[in-house]
């Protein structure tokens, strides 16, 4: 049998043996497509080749693309599990031509291969072209030998295919397999050509044609070649099996879920372990590729796929989480030909099993809720769709296990609310989605760029330099000339200016001439990744194209940059030396200002942590070693122990930036990839200090530091702030701590003093001096009523008061008002021998409406309440006194 990887192999291998430059696998992320979601078809990477805005790797490739269809347009997450064919990822064998051939060769190297490399018969192969395209079918009637019945006329445009509304465009030729007269089906065309039996395997397109916006097709100057073909339905093919569930990939990745599951892949529970082999593909490689999991675009699509599998391992019967324990399955069946998934296995792992923990609360919850709203009901009942997407959208919890949990009662879900309420979501995020990509490149760019070559950086060397004025950009628009006051974009040939990337922010400084320009740089950006594009005003002067310029770049700012970054990278292997191998960078921030890096951790760092990595960071940069750049392969530079960041796209030829001491297998303290400037030695840093560290989102962190004057002034500052304080509380610095506990420690014992003090003069009675009015006795139509104000008093001492008010009198009334920042507490007490004729939550309701609220609330005997207006204590006692009196 013909493994998977051989197949691939060997696809890769008979193409590049055919002059075809090998490409490697693009990241699902797409760079260069703002409408997407993810790569979903090989020929994505390569689209701006196709339409003349790049120049092609070659004028011949082939690739093996990862592909993802699992949300917007191209979403087969539904039908996953259920069927032969259907997966969120999937594998895209293609061959490319970029005006080098045409149809005849693609016809040509697609016979050779399928039937002379692979040995397919040709009796198990039909073919379809558009109904128009009689060169195609000539061709395929002389290469491959077919009857005419064998070559099929399709008008539909299943047959014809185009980049967009305009653009390139030509007609198709699919190649199907038939599987055989034991599976229902007929070939395309024909009534039974949704069946099985005939399988469609590669898709040859003939971009021949540029779709004009008024409908017309002009031929165009060099036609291409794109071509795709699925690698599990070819391997189905290969190794004799007619679903793709059944090759050696996912055969190993079920037999590992049946392993630890017990459960065998059978019946009912055969999709089940189909869902979770076919989602463990792509939200391993969504992650390998830089996406985690979250509530919103890329991130959110990747929960709903991880749920979907771990909702499958609940219904297995799973008891603890399955999916991260499979993870080493996935890497041993595909780590060779991806290696990203070997790099971020440890991540994979981890995230797949803090996810997978957070659902099973989630299944709980939504199971708890769900049989709430269908307590009530029997057997033929519906649970409207409003409810139903609750549950999904609220609280994750998916359609199908929806009416999965029902089912068994005989009750229904209303799938048209359902799915009215879904639409209703999707519109509003079609609304606010603006393009899943990264940003579109203005076509102005892509015009400098092919006209001009990548701009020359010179600045790691440098940071002056003359270059020559290649494009001037006003407005979005090229100009041949600026002058004073003209805010531009500059472009040269050279230039000694970082454009922002990779987190480290743009180079300022000036642009001049000795003719008398002077352009201030505010901002130098990297449009498509190779441009160096300098925003500048034109203060003095002017500039034109050809003009040789001086270029200038800010170098005490590029100095504080540099430090900042170097520290990132120190800090980055200090944080996964305290924490784990699992610590992965998640963004960063290079600033002249400061550095902020976000890195993958589940939880908060402890004091400990951070004490521990300042620690590390401080002592290699003490140890002052030479910083050290190589370039090298990016294979080379994995090899050699380099960190590479998932996701990140790497040309020909990376830096590899070492820096730090050498530890005791040869490798200094850190080792990554990256093209960004840095300090000549750790000590040019300075010193290094964390300033505060939290969350970012679900299991990313974030820290902000500080390096050299930046973190000195900012010690300093806290260090005169000690001093202060220490001259306010009369002591030494050192001295403060403990002086500020005994400063606690006697202002509890005083405030205790003090209200021991006041509740004595409260019950012993006293003048005005004191701040507590008399507590006289008195009769009030037969009844002794005791009336207080107290200010200061604490509002818990009020209920004590009374109840040694009651005791005193034996038979009587009493009431307090504490009063305390203008704001009054009032309390009234009743002795039970009075209670049937006085109520004390009355009396207290009376006090507290004389000062300025309402309510209160207690018992017959015992009541207190409040107000806002403490100067009124006074009439509060005097209202009470009005209701005893009658």
């Amino acid at each position: 049998m013909t493994s998977t990887n051989e197949i691939r192999r060997s696809f890769l291998d008979y193409f590049a043996g055919a002059d075809h430059a090998e490409v490697p696998s693009a990241p699902l992320v797409p760079y260069n497509d703002p409408t997407l979601m993810f790569v979903n078809a090989g020929m994505v990477p390569f689209k701006n080749a196709f339409t003349g805005l790049e120049t092609p790797p070659a004028p011949r490739a082939t690739s093996s693309q990862k592909c993802v269809r699992a949300g917007g347009k191209h979403n087969d997450l539904d039908n996953v599990g259920y069927t032969a064919r259907h997966h969120t990822f999937f594998e895209m064998l293609g061959n490319f031509s970029f005006g080098d051939y045409f149809k005849e060769q693609a016809i040509l190297h697609a016979w050779t291969l399928l039937t002379k490399e692979w040995g397919i018969p040709a009796d198990k192969l039909t073919t379809t072209v558009y109904h128009t395209d009689d060169e195609a079918f000539d061709l395929w009637r002389k290469i491959s030998g077919l009857p005419e019945e064998r070559i099929i006329r399709i008008p539909t445009s299943d047959n014809f295919w185009s980049m967009g509304d305009t653009g390139p465009c030509g007609p198709c030729s699919e190649i199907f397999y038939d599987h055989g007269d034991h599976i229902f089906g007929g070939p395309p065309g024909s009534p039974d050509e949704d069946g099985d039996r005939f399988v469609e395997i590669w898709n040859l397109v003939f971009m021949q044609f540029e779709q004009q916006a008024d409908g017309t097709r002009n031929d165009l100057p060099k036609p291409s070649i794109d071509t795709g073909m699925g690698l599990e339905r070819i391997a189905a093919v290969m190794q004799g099996v007619h679903d793709n569930y059944d090759t050696d990939t996912f055969r190993a990745l079920i037999a590992a879920s049946e392993a630890l599951t017990g459960v065998p892949a059978e019946g009912d529970q055969q999709a089940s372990h189909r869902v979770i082999a076919d989602h463990l593909r792509s939200t391993s490689f969504l992650m390998a590729d830089g996406v985690l999991p979250s509530n919103e675009g890329r991130g959110y699509v990747l929960r709903r796929i991880m749920r979907r599998a771990m909702r499958h391992a609940h219904l297995l019967g799973a008891s603890e989480p399955l999916m991260h324990r499979l993870v080493p399955a996935l890497v041993t069946e595909m780590g060779q030909a991806y290696p990203e998934l070997q790099r971020g296995q440890a991540l994979i792992q981890e995230v797949l099993q803090r996810e997978e923990t957070q659902f099973r609360k989630t299944l709980e919850k939504g199971l708890k809720l769900l049989d709430e709203a269908t307590g009530s009901m029997d057997e033929g009942g519906e649970l409207d769709g409003e409810t139903a997407f609750k549950l999904y959208d609220t609280y994750g919890f998916p359609y199908d296990l929806t009416e999965d949990a029902l089912r068994s009662r005989g009750i229904g879900v209303d799938r048209g609310g359902f799915d009215a309420a879904m639409d209703r979501q999707k519109a509003a995020a079609r609304a606010a989605w603006k393009g899943s990509g990264d940003a579109a490149s203005g076509e102005v760019w892509f015009d400098i760029a092919e006209r001009e070559g990548a701009t020359e950086f010179t600045g790691y060397a440098s940071t002056s330099g003359e270059g020559s004025v290649v494009a001037i950009v006003k407005s979005g628009q090229e100009v041949k000339r600026a002058d004073a006051g003209d805010e531009v974009v500059i472009l040269t040939n050279q230039t000694p200016f970082y454009g922002e990337s990779g987190g480290q922010t743009g180079d300022t400084g000036t642009i001049s001439t000795p003719e008398g320009l002077l352009a201030k740089v505010s901002d130098t950006a990297k449009p498509l990744g190779r441009l160096h594009a300098h925003q500048a005003k034109i203060e003095k002067g002017s500039v034109k194209l050809g003009d040789t310029v001086h270029l200038d770049v800010d170098t005490a700012r590029r100095d504080r940059i540099r430090a900042n970054h170097s520290a990132t990278h120190l800090m980055h292997a200090a944080l996964r030396n305290q924490l784990g191998e699992h610590v992965t960078q998640k963004g960063s921030l290079v600033a002249d200002d400061r550095l902020r890096f976000d890195f993958s951790h589940p939880k908060p760092l402890t004091a400990d942590d951070i004490a521990a990595i300042e620690a590390e960071v401080n002592a290699e940069i003490r140890a002052n070693e030479t910083v050290a750049t190589t370039l090298m392969s990016p294979d080379e530079a994995i090899e050699a122990g380099a960190m590479a960041l998932f996701g990140e796209k790497y040309g020909d030829e990376v830096r590899v930036l070492s820096m730090g001491r050498k530890g005791t297998e040869g490798r200094n303290y850190s080792v990554e990839l990256c093209g960004g400037t840095h300090v000549r030695a750790t000590g040019d840093i300075g010193i290094f200090r964390i300033v505060s560290e939290g969350a970012v989102s679900s299991g990313v962190r974030r820290i902000e530091a500080l390096t050299g004057e930046a973190a000195r002034s900012w010690l300093v500052s806290r260090e005169e702030a000690l001093k202060v304080a220490a001259g306010a509380i009369r002591a030494t610095p050192e001295d403060v701590p403990a002086r500020i506990a005994a400063l606690l420690d006697e202002r509890k014992r005083l405030e205790k003093e003090l209200a021991d003090a006041k509740k004595a003069l409260a019950l012993g009675g006293g003048g005005a001096d004191g701040g507590t009015a008399q507590a006289a006795d008195e009769e009030i139509a037969g009844v002794t009523f005791s009336g207080q104000v107290i200010e200061g008093l604490n509002p818990k001492e009020l209920r004590p008061l009374l109840d040694e008010a009651k005791s005193r009198m034996g038979s009587g009334v009493a009431a307090i008002c504490a009063v305390n920042d203008g704001k009054a507490a009032f309390a009234a007490a009743v002795t039970d021998d009075l209670t049937d004729k006085f109520n004390a939550v009355d009396l207290v309701r009376a006090g507290v409406e004389a000062l300025g609220g309402k309510g209160g609330g207690g018992r017959p005997d015992m009541a207190q309440g409040g107000g806002p207006d403490g100067a009124k204590a006074d009439e509060a006692i005097a209202a009470v006194k009005e209701l005893l009196a009658g």
